[in-house]
């Protein structure tokens, strides 16, 4: 598909297949090519609101909830807020929500307030919500909001509604988005106009769902609603998205016929021409474009040139680069990092150095990056590294040969020469004088002494800790001090997390102490690496301590530790301790998440405390938390185990009232609860429903039924379920068939369990001792001495023979015992026997030669 076909002076014809006939097209539907006046500038969002809208009193009334509300743990109770209640206005309420900085108290904020007498949330502070929720990204919440806002009738303009479906669409809930579109619509809150459907063909687009954006489109001409630019740029961009090349050619031409193709439009096509690796192609259409008086952003030639270079393709990104410079934008150093990095990834140093050459002449200062890469571009050979160190000392003075002094040693560390690295720096600290003639004769130079600096250390530093040597990094952290050089948070923050993991929790102290006298405040990272610390060591006091000092400097505690200590403890017998730790959290303001509570529950149940663990979840399902399937499925396999599958059940049906769709899992424990307590048809009846929600029956799901059918009697039936699990595709594995067999030989069809026993050794599943002795016990049940005799032959064959000392031995005995007494097989037995494949048992019954071969 040629782009040299883009001649004409009104269009550009692509070599491809049109999107839809131009008679029957969507994008015909309109009959101008402008459907906004010239001075109507599009909407972006429902109305923006700030502090500007509301009177002095209003926003005196704002801030003193807010200072109420980031003071002290939110409470329902609180006295202070409820003095403010009668103060309250839905501007207020929004104004509260804008400027609060925590989701999680926004959110308490908006329950609270929602559940006051008389107060109902209009459409604004419902999209304040959405706007905080969506850019903390917390889906869960986003999707009860949006069901929220239906559920309370709350009318809106298709402005606000359009505001609402881009929050959704900017966190991918994009079926959230689409379902709330059509509640709306349906129930009467909001009649969609284009800029509505505009939203939401946006969100549409951004996850790829082609047919869902065709049909709102065919929606939109169904209704009389008029396209614009604006409309058919997420089409463009869905069909870019999804690599459909020719729908993506066939939807520009329609907007370039229209006139709508500005810089933008043809920036989504060229990245995704670059994208689809159509880099010719997509340098074509540049250059066409270009004729036509368009041409891309600064920008988009950016973006065209990070493509090119991961695709290395640098032909075409020094192409560009050279089109920046005729066009006379502004070439950054980070453009420079860019095609330096792939030049030296492509070994094409000469370019490389050459760009580096263009980067002094105009001025630019070289940056860590671009310096680092030109060094580690070289293999650690002197000559290399000696030929670099020339070409760059030629440009640099004296402040830029210290960067290059860092820079080389970035580039050791890098290249993984730290021990060099290391005696290079202490060679220009003083230390050691021997630290490689190639580097130390420019560094070392009486004319041009480097001057050291922070971030000399820091990259050798790193590189010590990422080595694992901790104990070097400390010792060079302390020189750096000792020679002058101030250390950084980022310093304190990487030693602090390295001494944690090896839990040196007093030397982390230490640290901590150190850095508040040095003037530097620890960030949240710093006090989350000592928490981690504490939970890996179950000090639960520490860590509680630890939070309380958190929460004075606004700091949340990483829920992944408090669930990493939950776990240890529980792991070790202390759920109750567990238990109590979460209760201190709490108070403290800092609720644990449904992992968290679930590993809880999970360690009070293996205790023995199954009870405590129901007690526990519906405690928190009381607070408003929504358990998951785990959740529900550490219950429901608690519950089966103790024999209290019907409570168990009544569990599976919570779980799908709320929504949640129960797992194979779920089903599985249920199963083989039903199983053994003896109530197979139960068991049955499961496997029914499982089917009735679509979810597969595994090979553990068939192998529990087939055990517990041929425990109660039912071999026919288990033998039905066995056929029906091979129509459906779920092949059995050793386990499984295991389970047929040794249920077939304790019916007393030893028959069928023969056959299946061959089946499973023609698949090269190899069987266990006790499904020999199983069979060798049907036999002997149906006094089958030959396929007795057979069993036990291969026994001894494949070294499956249990020990006089095993609990099935007894079995074996009693089986050569027949066979000794049986013409037909003694023979056999007793030559087994006088080769000592087999044990006498007349000797090991203490008989004196009763059945003692003779052959």
């Amino acid at each position: 598909m040629a782009l040299s076909r883009i001649i004409k002076s009104n269009q550009i014809l692509f070599k491809s297949t049109k999107l839809i006939p131009p008679n029957s097209s969507l994008l015909h539907s309109c009959k101008s090519p402008l459907f906004f006046p010239s001075n109507q500038r599009r909407p972006i969002c429902a109305k923006h609101r700030n502090d500007n809208f509301l009177s002095s009193d209003q926003i005196n009334i704002s801030n003193a909830f807010i200072s109420i509300l980031i003071k002290h743990p939110f409470s329902p109770n609180n006295p202070e807020l409820n003095n403010l209640v009668p103060l309250l206005t839905h501007k207020i309420v929004e104004s509260v929500l804008n400027n609060l900085k925590n989701w999680r108290l926004a959110q308490q904020f908006f329950t609270w307030v929602s559940s006051l007498p008389g107060y109902k949330h209009n459409i604004y502070t419902y999209n304040a919500m959405a706007s905080i929720l969506s850019r903390a990204r917390q889906n869960a919440q986003l999707k009860a909001l949006a069901l929220d806002v239906v559920d309370s009738n709350c009318s809106m303009n298709p402005g606000a509604l359009g505001f609402f479906i881009r929050c959704l669409g900017s966190v991918g809930l994009v079926d959230e988005a689409n379902n709330l579109f059509d509640q709306v619509k349906r129930i009467g809150l909001c009649v969609p106009n284009s800029y509505s459907y505009n939203c939401l063909l946006e969100a549409l687009s951004k996850s790829n769902l082609i047919d869902l954006v065709e049909t709102r489109l065919k929606e939109m001409r169904n209704l009389g609603l008029e396209f614009d630019k604006y409309t058919l740029t997420p089409v463009l961009q869905v069909y870019c998205i999804a690599g459909q090349f020719d729908k993506a050619l066939s939807v520009f031409n329609e907007m370039l016929e229209r006139g709508w193709v500005d810089e933008h439009v043809l920036s989504i096509l060229v990245v995704a021409l670059s994208k689809w690796g159509e880099v010719d192609k997509a340098i074509e259409l540049i250059d066409r474009m270009e004729e036509r008086g368009m041409r891309l952003n600064e920008k988009t030639f950016y973006v065209l040139i990070h493509g090119f270079v991961r695709q290395s393709r640098m032909d075409k990104a020094l192409c560009l680069f050279d089109k920046i410079r005729k066009l006379g934008f502004c070439r950054s150093v980070s453009l420079f990092d860019v095609m330096i990095g792939g030049l030296c990834k492509n070994n094409e140093r000469e370019k490389a150095l050459s760009l580096y050459s263009e980067m002094k002449e105009l001025g630019i200062d070289p940056d860590f990056g671009i310096l680092t890469k030109l060094i580690s571009s070289f293999s650690e050979e002197e000559e290399e590294m000696d030929r670099l160190l020339q070409q760059c000392w030629e440009y640099v003075g004296s402040q830029p040969k210290n960067l290059l002094f860092n820079s080389v040693l970035e580039g050791l560390v890098r290249n993984g020469s730290i021990d060099t690295a290391c005696n290079l720096i202490q060679s220009v600290m003083g230390n050691n004088r021997n630290g490689g003639s190639v580097l130390v004769k420019y560094f070392l130079n009486e004319k041009e002494v480097v001057t050291l600096n922070t971030n000399s250390f820091t990259s050798v530093i790193n590189g010590l800790l990422g080595a694992g040597k901790v104990d070097m990094a400390l010792s060079l952290f302390r020189e750096m001090v000792q020679f002058g050089c101030n250390p950084t948070l980022s310093h304190y923050n990487d030693l602090i997390d390295a001494l944690c993991k090896l839990n040196r929790l007093e030397e982390s102290y230490e640290l901590l102490r150190q850095m508040k006298e040095m003037g530097l405040e620890p960030t949240h990272f710093t006090h989350n690496c000592i928490f981690g610390c504490l939970c890996r060591l179950e000090d639960v006091e520490g860590a509680v301590e630890l939070v309380r000092k958190m929460r004075f400097y606004g700091h949340e505690p990483w829920i992944k530790y408090s669930t990493l200590l939950v776990k240890n403890l529980c792991k070790h017998e202390k759920a109750v301790e567990a238990c109590k730790f979460l209760t201190d959290m709490a108070q403290e303001g800092f609720l644990p998440d449904i992992i968290t509570y679930s590993a809880a529950i999970n360690g009070l149940i293996k205790i023995k405390s199954v009870d405590k663990g129901l007690e526990l979840f519906q405690e928190i399902c009381a607070r408003g938390y929504c358990p998951d399937v785990i959740s529900y499925n550490i219950l429901i396999k608690a519950l089966c185990k103790a024999k209290r599958v019907a409570e168990a059940e009544g569990l599976l049906n919570d779980m799908m009232l709320k929504g949640l769709v129960p797992s194979e899992v779920t089903y599985n424990y249920l199963i083989d609860g039903w199983c053994k307590n003896g109530e197979i048809d139960q068991a049955m009846l499961c496997l029914s429903k499982m089917f009735g929600k679509e979810r597969e029956a595994n090979v553990i799901t068939y192998a529990t039924l087939v055990d517990g059918l041929c425990k109660f009697g039912r071999p026919d039936d288990a033998l039905k379920l066995w056929d029906e699990m091979g129509r459906k595709g779920c092949i059995p594995n050793r386990i499984a068939y295991h389970t047929l067999v040794n249920g077939l030989c304790k019916c007393g069809r030893s028959s069928a369990a023969l056959v299946h026993f061959n089946e499973m050794k023609e698949k090269e599943m190899r069987p266990d001792s006790y499904i020999y002795i199983a069979l060798i016990s049907a036999f002997l049940s149906d006094t089958n001495l030959t396929c007795v005799l057979d069993m036990l032959k291969e026994m001894v064959d494949v070294g499956n023979l249990p020990d006089p000392l095993d609990q099935n031995f007894p079995i074996i005995r009693g089986a050569i015992c027949k066979l000794l007494e049986d013409a037909r097989t003694s023979f056999s037995i007793k030559h087994l026997i006088a080769e000592g494949k087999i044990p006498d048992v007349s000797l090991l019954e203490g008989a004196e030669g009763r059945h003692k071969p003779s052959i």
